[in-house]
C-alpha cells in the first residue's frame, strides 16, 4: 500500500461519524455495508467471497463462499433486506446466498431478478422501481437511477449490459454484467444515507434533497468529469465516507490493500475544495473490525 494511502486510512478511521444511537454501520469491504438499527438489518453491495484474480483471467465458475460469509457477513435479529446497487461481480455475487439464508428479498435491477433466477431464488427477488419508497422494517429505501465510472480508459464500463448466461455453470466473474445502475438513498432513525457504488452519477435524478452521510464510491472518480463538482452539491453531505477502495481480488483476513492508484490521500482535500464544511471519515473494515488486541479474530 502507498504510504500517503496508508497514513490516510490511518487518520480517517480515526474520525467519528456520530450516528443515532442504535444505528451501526459495518463496512464489509468494497461497496459493501451492513447497516443495522435497533436490531433489524439491511445489506447494501454484500461482498465478502473475494474472487481471486485467477478466477476473472482464466473465466472460472464465481459463487458464494458460505464460510466467508458465515465469518464476516452475518447478522442476527430480522434482515429485511439486500440492496444491490448493480450487478459486477464485486457488488452482487454474495446477494443471493444472503438471501436464502435469511429469508429476505433482494432488491436492484433487472439483471438482480436474472441472477436469483439463476440460483432458483426468482421469488425472493424484486425488480426496482426507481425512486419509489420501499418501507422495509425501519429502513425507508429508494432507488435513484445512476451511472458506472468508465473504468476502462474513459470510455468504456466493463463488462457492461445486461446478462446473458442461462445457468450457474456459466457464471464466470465476467458473466457478471453491469445492468442498470442505481444510487441507493436510506432514511433511518432520523437521517438519511446515500450510497453511491461506482463514482459516476446521473445529475438530474438526484432531487430527493440533502443527505447526512454520503457513502460514496471513490475508484473511478479519476474518468468522472467534475465527479465531486457534480455530486456534492446535490447530497450536500455532513459526513463523506470513501467506499470501494480496497483491492477486491484480496482475501479478507489478509492485510488491506488498495486498489491501484485510488490515490485516497487525496480525497479530504478533493473534497473540501467542494465542500469545505463536509467530514471525511473512514470506516474499519470489517475483518479488522472483528480482531481483538492480540490479533486474534473474535466472534
Amino acid at each position: 500500500m502507498d504510504k500517503e494511502d496508508a497514513q490516510a486510512v490511518r487518520e480517517l478511521e480515526r474520525a467519528a461519524l456520530d450516528l443515532p444511537a442504535g444505528l451501526q454501520l459495518v463496512w464489509l469491504g468494497v461497496s459493501g455495508y451492513r447497516l443495522t438499527y435497533e436490531g433489524v438489518s439491511l445489506f447494501i453491495d454484500p461482498y465478502v467471497s473475494r474472487v481471486p484474480l485467477r478466477a476473472l483471467l482464466l473465466r472460472r465458475k464465481t459463487l458464494p463462499d458460505l464460510a466467508m460469509i458465515d465469518r464476516y457477513a452475518s447478522a442476527s435479529g430480522h434482515v429485511a433486506g439486500v440492496l444491490v446497487g448493480h450487478t459486477h461481480f464485486d457488488h452482487a455475487v454474495d446477494a443471493p446466498a444472503l438471501a436464502r439464508r435469511y429469508g429476505t428479498k433482494a432488491y436492484g435491477s433487472r439483471s438482480l431478478t436474472h441472477l436469483m433466477r439463476l440460483h432458483n431464488l426468482e421469488d425472493l427477488a424484486v425488480e426496482v422501481v426507481p425512486h419509489q419508497p420501499y418501507e422495509l422494517g425501519p429502513f425507508v429505501v429508494r432507488f435513484v437511477p445512476s451511472r458506472h465510472s468508465k473504468l476502462l480508459f474513459g470510455r468504456k464500463v466493463p463488462m457492461d449490459g445486461e446478462p446473458t448466461c442461462d445457468h450457474l455453470h456459466g457464471l464466470a466473474p465476467t458473466a457478471y454484467k453491469c445492468g442498470e445502475v442505481y444510487g441507493i438513498r436510506i432514511d433511518v432513525a432520523g437521517i438519511s444515507l446515500y450510497h453511491q457504488g461506482s463514482a459516476d452519477l446521473n445529475d438530474s435524478e438526484l432531487r430527493e434533497g440533502p443527505v447526512d452521510l454520503f457513502l460514496a464510491g471513490v475508484a473511478g472518480r479519476s474518468v468522472t468529469p467534475r465527479y465531486w463538482e457534480r455530486i456534492l452539491p446535490k447530497l450536500d453531505p455532513r459526513i463523506i465516507v470513501p467506499t470501494h477502495y480496497d483491492n477486491f481480488f484480496s482475501p479478507l483476513g489478509t492485510p488491506q490493500d488498495l486498489v491501484l492508484r485510488v490515490k485516497l490521500a487525496a480525497v479530504p482535500e478533493e473534497v473540501h475544495r467542494v465542500a469545505r464544511d463536509a467530514q471525511v471519515a473512514a470506516l474499519t473494515r470489517v475483518d479488522a473490525a472483528t480482531k481483538d488486541e492480540s490479533g486474534s479474530e473474535t466472534s
